[in-house]
């Protein structure tokens, strides 16, 4: 899945489009709720070694909210990995490219765009 896949599926599911709030990085996008602006999503650049690899190569990583207990197993397998600039409990970094199926980020994605919004009383 590419940074572009991820921002169709956004803006057919969820009508959102992302903004860019990072002066002089368009690399770098934040998808959020409407109604509170919110994040539930970031898709940004990395440098590879930032994730573990020996290469300084730059690649593509979708940041999203899940629950830890998943975290913690998603992990173990590859193009998962604790966030990325965030708080690494409770938000997960995957890369996009073809390690991880479409349905599968699709449906992070979604847990993502649950846990983020605005609770019900």
């Amino acid at each position: 899945m590419t940074r572009e896949d991820v921002f169709t599926y956004i803006k057919r599911t969820y009508r959102t489009e992302p903004d860019h709030p990072f002066p002089e990085d368009f690399d770098s996008s934040v998808l959020r709720h409407k109604e509170t602006g919110k994040w539930f999503a970031l898709i940004m650049q990395v440098a590879a070694d930032k994730l573990g690899y020996e290469s300084g190569e730059r690649r593509d990583i979708l940041t999203m909210k899940s629950e830890p207990v998943l975290i913690d197993s998603l992990v173990l397998r590859p193009g998962f990995h604790r966030a990325y600039h965030m708080n690494k409990t409770r938000w997960l970094s995957v890369e996009l490219n073809d390690t991880i199926s479409s349905e599968e980020i699709k449906s992070l994605i979604d847990l993502s765009f649950e846990l983020t919004q605005k609770k019900k009383r």
